[in-house]
């Protein structure tokens, strides 16, 4: 009988090396909280790796202390990679020049020794579909696991081929220009923040003369619930207000006929960097959908984490359902989706505020009707905005839309280069 291995093995014809043959050294996280700081030495976390990248917008501190007992074993360099042992697990990272950072909980650091393999290589090779099966099975039953066991991840075939780095300039060319759209997108979202702030936050949207209505002089009224000054005509009320709210549900695992259908389902592991989502870990049927508590959500619709990866944000680019760890709200008719994203960040920031001192590790629909903004009299206002702001929104789901083609190539050639079934010319 053929063993597990040897079934992988039929998915690449080429030569394979066991991992830990390849490095210096595969080094465990400590299984300790770290203490947190404010700001200091940067933890890396499960949640800051995705999609093959270190994810830098939600960093998390420790203290000098700490971070010595943390890389007393090995400390992370440039050119390493860190890998995620669960939750979820198999994702990794190559960790970029001019970052001094300590492990998290649930991630593994891998020390590449050069003379046998390029990092940059290992990092597309572990990504790969054949390395990823062997990440999520059982060497010796076959089945599905949830945690990578450090024995497990050092045995793990690699393919390798004399033509590492040549494949490595190859795919990395597609993942500079999916960088560059992303920065892009950064600049984009940042435009469309800032003047959300300056007009729904600064109070200095155009007035009846097209001037700045606080900076102009005018009239302004202390309202006591936020304990601020807001425009005379303005409203102390929460999200509901523009918007209706609605959780999630999960199809049960035991129907098979529920997965594995055409309809994303997010979960707080799909959030990450990007303001739109386009796809999905998990898929669902029709049937798990009509035989669970979840909904399909049409576009623009925004989706909240409530749990795991707490707070972040993602616009849904298709029909999506969602899972009971997220929130979602949907803009009423006439209000701006754009408007609504930032109104939900605004009140996200509010609540990470308000938790200061404490663990922000869920979200509870409490959170979300019980928390007040300044919401202007009148949609005249966010009418306008939306006029500005929707279509730059629309040229960031563009942008997305071709990063996800351009992963979508990558991840086609990848396995191709391995093989040797396209080649590298110089």
């Amino acid at each position: 009988m053929e063993t597990y291995t040897q079934v992988i093995l039929k998915s690449f014809d080429g030569k394979t090396e066991v991992l830990q043959s390849l490095c210096h050294s595969i080094t465990d996280c400590d299984h300790s909280t770290p203490q947190w700081t404010p700001t200091g030495k940067i933890v890396v976390r499960n949640f800051n790796i995705k999609n093959g990248r270190l994810l830098l917008d939600k960093l998390s501190f420790t203290d000098e202390e700490t971070f010595k007992t943390r890389t007393a074993r090995s400390k992370p360099e440039s050119g390493d990679l860190i890998i995620t042992r669960e939750a979820p697990m198999g994702e990794i990272c190559i960790i970029p020049k001019g970052i001094d950072c300590c492990l998290g909980q649930r991630v593994v650091l891998i020390k590449p020794n050069s003379e046998k393999i390029d990092s940059e290589y290992l990092l597309y090779a572990i990504q790969s579909e054949f390395v990823q099966k062997q990440i999520k099975k059982s060497e010796k039953t076959g089945s599905t696991v949830s945690n990578l066991r450090i024995p497990d991840l050092k045995a793990i075939l690699i393919p390798v081929t004399k033509s590492q780095q040549k494949i490595a300039s190859v795919l990395s060319v597609l993942d500079t220009k999916i960088e560059l759209n992303n920065r892009i997108n950064t600049e984009l979202e940042a435009m469309a923040k800032t003047l959300y702030d300056y007009w729904f936050v600064q109070f200095d949207f155009p007035d009846a003369n097209g001037k700045p209505y606080k900076a102009s002089g005018g009239k302004m009224v202390y309202n006591a619930t936020l304990k601020r000054e807001i425009p005379e005509g303005w409203q102390n009320a929460n999200v509901l207000q523009v918007a209706n709210l609605h959780g999630g549900g999960t199809p049960t695992k035991v129907k098979a006929d529920y997965w594995h259908g055409e309809i994303p389902f997010f979960t707080p592991s799909d959030s990450d960097n990007n303001i739109f989502s386009l796809k999905t870990e998990d898929y669902i049927t029709e049937k798990g959908l009509k035989n669970s508590s979840t909904k399909l959500f049409q576009k623009n619709t925004v989706f909240i984490t409530a749990r795991g990866s707490v707070g972040r944000l993602a616009l849904n680019s298709v029909p999506m359902a969602m899972n009971q760890s997220c929130y979602a709200l949907q803009a009423k008719e006439g209000i701006s989706y754009a408007y609504l994203f930032f109104l939900t960040k605004e009140l996200i920031h509010h609540l990470q505020v308000k938790a200061s001192g404490s663990v922000f590790n869920s979200i509870v629909s409490s959170d979300i009707k019980h928390t007040n903004l300044a919401i202007p009299g009148s949609v005249k206002l966010i009418d306008v905005y939306k006029k500005i702001a929707e279509p730059t929104f629309e040229k960031i789901n563009l942008i997305t839309t071709e990063n996800n083609q351009l992963e979508t190539l990558r991840d086609y050639l990848l396995p191709m280069l391995m093989n040797g079934q396209v080649t590298v010319t110089s």
